[in-house]
Order: C-alpha cells, then sequence, then structure tokens
C-alpha cells in the first residue's frame, strides 16, 4: 500500500502562482512514476504532468511553459509549480503514484481555484 498526502491547493487570481505538494509514503518501488491530474466539475480526470523517479517528464499541452514537475526522491515528494495560472486551471487536482506493475494510487485531492 501506497498513502499520498497533498497539499497547496488555494484560491489565487488569474496570472498567479501556486506550489502543489505531494507526500507517498508506505511501500515505495525503486522505480516510479508520480504526478498531477486535473477534474474540473463535469469533467473527466485528466493528466497535467507526471515525472518518474528518473526524472523524464510528460506535460499536458494546456500547461506546458506554465508548469513545472519536479521530485525529490530522499522524500518520495512530488510538486508542480504552477505559474501564470488561469481560470480554466480551476479544478481539483490530485496526485498519483505508480510503481512497478499496474497498480498505482490516487491522493485525496486539492482544490485550485483561479479567479479571473
Amino acid at each position: 500500500q501506497v498513502q499520498l498526502v497533498e497539499s497547496g491547493g488555494g484560491l489565487v487570481q488569474a496570472g498567479g502562482s501556486l506550489r502543489l505538494s505531494c507526500a507517498a509514503s508506505g511501500r515505495i518501488s525503486s522505480f516510479n512514476v508520480m504526478g498531477w491530474y486535473s477534474q474540473a466539475p463535469g469533467k473527466q480526470r485528466e493528466l497535467v504532468a507526471v515525472i518518474s523517479s528518473g526524472g523524464s517528464t510528460t506535460y499536458a499541452d494546456s500547461v506546458k511553459g506554465r508548469f513545472t514537475i519536479s521530485r525529490d526522491n530522499a522524500k518520495n515528494t512530488v510538486y508542480l509549480q504552477m505559474n501564470s495560472l488561469k481560470p480554466e486551471d480551476t479544478a481539483v487536482y490530485y496526485c498519483r503514484y505508480q510503481g512497478l506493475g499496474t497498480t498505482y494510487y490516487w491522493g485525496q485531492g486539492t482544490q485550485v481555484t483561479v479567479s479571473s
């Protein structure tokens, strides 16, 4: 089992910044992929950015150049620096962990609200 604890959401004006954090604990694989997904009201959950334990990253086109994902492997923590936020970024952001195999785990979600 893996537990994920997220923090850092909140309310910000358009053009502002937020930093999300997600700390993983439990049975952590030496190789894993952690990342962030967003879910706006009435929409499906979708990928925002992911990063492997080796540092490889993938971003949604909508956030490239604005968001940066990073991680601290010693702390099993992944970060999402969100800059130049837009109202359309408003969503619940979920952290996800996937180790070896197909099993993955979700965090509880953190609300990000961007006002215009």
